[in-house]
């Protein structure tokens, strides 16, 4: 056994991004009525993309069955 102490807690060390400050953020003026939504498209109120064939039907009817009809 060693008569040296044991060291204390180290200072944790501070990577080079830590030292310098963060940019704020910027302040957007844009009219948001210029930015189309999720809304305003299809995809937005849950329609799928065409497509064809029966199997595609018939997924799209199961999934757009009112409970009642289950």
């Amino acid at each position: 056994m060693s008569s040296t102490p044991a060291p204390g807690p180290q200072p944790a060390r501070t990577a080079p991004e830590a030292d310098r400050p963060r940019p704020k953020p910027r302040l957007v003026f844009d009219d948001p009525l210029d930015q189309q939504s999720s809304d305003d498209t299809d995809r937005g109120w849950g329609e799928r993309p065409p497509a064809g064939g029966s199997a595609a039907d018939l997924a799209r009817f199961l999934d757009e069955k009112p409970p009642h009809h289950v």
